[in-house]
């Protein structure tokens, strides 16, 4: 799924040789020196909230809050705020979650089993603006036994259900009392989490301090700020001027730093794709003899090697190529001479111009990118140009979130989405009608009732030949009748000041920059002297 602002890939940098010359980010002055205790990351985006209630920090890593479980470097689950990770009985249908001790609010209140049940209970409540509660969607009731013990009852069994549980986990005390849509909790939050916000100026930054009871431990780093520049030029200026220790950045703009000393470039693999979205009111791109053409007349390869300068793979559908739930044969290359003939077929004939017309109507739509996103321009300019080729006529405008959200049920958007964990994760909010037009969800109003057949199996199959079986045959749908056209898989690129030791980065989903990044883990970062 994608949010409004938040997108991009990512980097970091910092000029640790000039520091003595001038004041770098991290430094207490130009005489100083650059300090391993205070850090200016800048990214591409800042969130609309700060509530887990709306969905922020929903997989993880939101720096403010735990969740019952959270993520190593590996992916795999590990406890967070429960003590150990949960006990399944009853078939899959039940579980239950023992919380750690001791653990307390940043407000100094202590965490208890009430503070759980009323996270979930508030985030699926109808009334409560979450698009995501689609995710819980297996959860029939959650209820607490005594201060420390949760049970989560589910209504059918669902295998990926315990790594929906990184769910942050917020007070009662404070947003019980709020409106979860409207109130003060979702710029002024408080949570159990490793860092405590301190100010927040919209478009500008966010700052943090470390929390000095966090029950993991007082972070090293004592000041954290993400920095919000949008512009991916921008960011890459500020990051080559020492303004920032690192930054958000494409592939290309990343890779300009490669021999900068002080600085160390980070890779990141990523389930985070680019795709066009081919909304089906759309007279022209929802037409599926246009969709399929699209889809074999881009040059996938040629993206991957341009526009993410190697950095990433061709993307043939949501999951990655190295996915184990990848299904075998479906890759395809440039085919432009089955693109014509499949249009040829369908009435769609060339005109004088080039461009082919079916019943006085020119193949002809609208793709919008948002601006400033360089690789979302690339892609869109690369699209336009393969499907030129093939006689389609795709005019490409940029421009800001504000605009492009109230078309997007009419128009092709160069869209970026992935999410990490399991199949189910991503993919249903992306695909299944039930959700078509629902915010950023199913943005191409896919309506595919063998697709809606294949998410409800995979999502509710406790066999894994089942759910493998579901996902193969979702994928072949989706190269039969596409809604959307896949385009790459993008690593994300990261580059930091080097002052801390042993860092490392995860496989990330595509909403990132905040928490994801060698800073996913900041809270457990050592000084590397």
């Amino acid at each position: 799924m994608t949010t409004r602002r938040i997108r991009g890939a990512a980097a970091a940098v910092a000029m640790a040789g000039a520091v003595a010359a001038c004041s770098a980010p991290g430094d207490g002055g130009a005489d100083g020196g650059a300090s391993a205790e205070s850090v200016v990351i800048g990214v591409p985006s800042e969130p609309d909230t700060l509530s887990p209630l709306l969905g922020y920090g929903k997989d993880g890593n939101s720096k403010i809050f735990d969740g019952l479980l959270a993520r190593d470097a590996d992916m795999r689950l590990k406890p967070a705020l429960a003590k150990a990770l949960p006990e399944v009985t009853d078939g899959g249908r039940t579980y239950t979650y023992t919380l750690r001790d001791g653990v307390k609010f940043s407000d100094g209140e202590p965490l208890t089993a009430d503070d759980v049940v009323f996270t979930y209970d508030t985030v699926l409540d109808e009334k409560t603006n979450n698009t995501a509660k689609s995710e819980l969607d297996a959860v029939k009731d959650v209820r607490a036994e005594g201060d420390d013990k949760v049970v989560f009852t589910l209504a059918y069994p669902y295998a990926a259900f315990a790594a929906r549980t990184v769910l942050p986990v917020v007070p009662e005390h404070v947003a019980g009392g709020q409106d979860p849509n409207t109130g003060p909790f979702n710029t002024k939050p408080v949570g159990t989490g490793p860092y405590v916000l301190t100010g927040w100026s919209k478009g500008e930054k966010l700052t943090f301090k470390a929390n000095p009871d966090y029950w993991g431990g007082a972070p090293k780093v004592k000041k954290l700020t993400m920095a919000i520049i949008a512009d991916d030029d921008v960011r890459a200026t500020r990051l080559r001027s020492g303004d920032l220790d690192g930054a958000a950045l494409p592939p290309n703009l990343a890779a300009t730093f490669k021999d900068d000393d002080g600085r160390k470039t980070y890779r990141a693999t990523s389930y985070d794709f680019r795709a066009v979205t081919l909304p089906t009111g759309n007279p022209v791109a929802g037409d599926t003899a246009i969709r399929r053409a699209l889809d074999l007349a881009v040059d996938r390869e040629t993206m991957v090697d341009k526009i993410l300068d190697g950095a990433g793979r061709p993307a043939y559908g949501p999951l990655p190529v190295d996915d184990p739930w990848f299904a075998e044969d479906v890759e395809r290359p440039q085919d432009l001479g089955k693109a014509k003939s499949i249009l040829d077929e369908a009435g769609w004939k060339t005109g004088k111009d080039g461009i082919r017309a079916k019943d006085g109507r020119p193949a002809r739509f609208t793709l919008s990118y948002p601006s400033g996103d360089k690789v979302r321009q690339d892609h869109a300019l690369a699209y336009a140009s393969d499907a030129k080729k093939a006689g389609i006529d795709v005019k490409v405008e940029s421009a800001t979130w504000e605009v492009i959200e109230p078309r997007m049920k009419h128009d092709a958007v160069l869209a970026g989405f992935g999410s990490t964990g399991d199949p189910d994760f991503g993919l249903y909010t992306l695909l299944h009608s039930s959700l078509a037009g629902d915010g950023f969800n199913n943005m191409a109003l896919y309506d595919n009732p063998a697709v809606d057949e294949a998410l409800d199996t995979g999502r509710r199959g406790q066999d894994p030949k089942d759910r493998e079986a579901a996902y193969d045959t979702l994928q072949r749908e989706l190269v039969k009748n596409p809604g959307y056209t896949f385009l790459t898989h993008i690593d994300h690129m990261y580059v930091l000041a080097d002052r801390w030791k042993d860092l490392t980065t995860q496989t990330e989903p595509h909403e990132h920059g905040f928490a994801s990044g060698p800073w996913w883990n900041v809270e457990d970062w050592q000084p590397a002297a």
